[in-house]
């Protein structure tokens, strides 16, 4: 937030208020941050719009493994700016990809996916909303399959792989 003050998300406060343990390390590379991880003993780690790279000691912490809530439809735009690039580029369809995470970037098994028309009428930030709406309404259909082993996630296509790169201010000129 402005003035270097550290405003928590949503998901925190709605943590903080209901009692749950909030883990806001400046890093997971740490021993200290991965013990404490491990420590949750967790059944599966669940991450949307994070924009690092977890550690494999992190991802391989929880029985299941951790899964991403991914705003495009996998392998098309990996990386920081899925939602952009699909408008920028004039894609016909995108949507919302569950994937099991790996090291890599984007590159995990996908494990669900829905798909939702895009018209030029549509902007980033109507794109954002619509697209979080669809990732959650995705993933309370797959978890529980996914926790009882019904769901065996697929590797991404070799084909077909973009890179999302993030957006820079000279792509904002007019």
């Amino acid at each position: 937030g402005r003035g270097y003050k550290v405003i928590p998300s949503p998901v925190q406060k709605f943590a903080e208020e209901h009692h749950l343990p909030v883990f806001c390390p400046k890093t997971l590379k740490t021993e200290e941050a991965q013990e404490e991880w491990q420590a949750l003993n967790l059944d599966v780690a669940i991450v949307a719009a994070y924009g690092l790279i977890l550690p494999k000691e992190i991802l391989e912490a929880p029985k299941k493994g951790a899964l991403n809530v991914h705003a495009s439809l996998l392998p098309r735009w990996r990386g920081a700016a899925p939602i952009q690039r699909a408008l920028l580029e004039g894609d016909k369809e995108t949507g919302v990809t569950i994937m099991k995470m790996d090291v890599g970037l984007d590159t995990g098994d996908i494990v669900s996916m829905k798909k939702m028309a895009l018209t030029p009428e549509m902007t980033t930030p109507f794109l954002f909303e619509k697209l979080a709406t669809l990732g959650a309404e995705a993933l309370l259909e797959v978890l529980p399959a996914y926790l009882e082993g019904k769901i065996k996630p697929i590797p991404q296509p070799k084909e077909g792989v973009t890179y999302a790169k993030k957006l820079e201010k000279s792509e904002g000129l007019l």
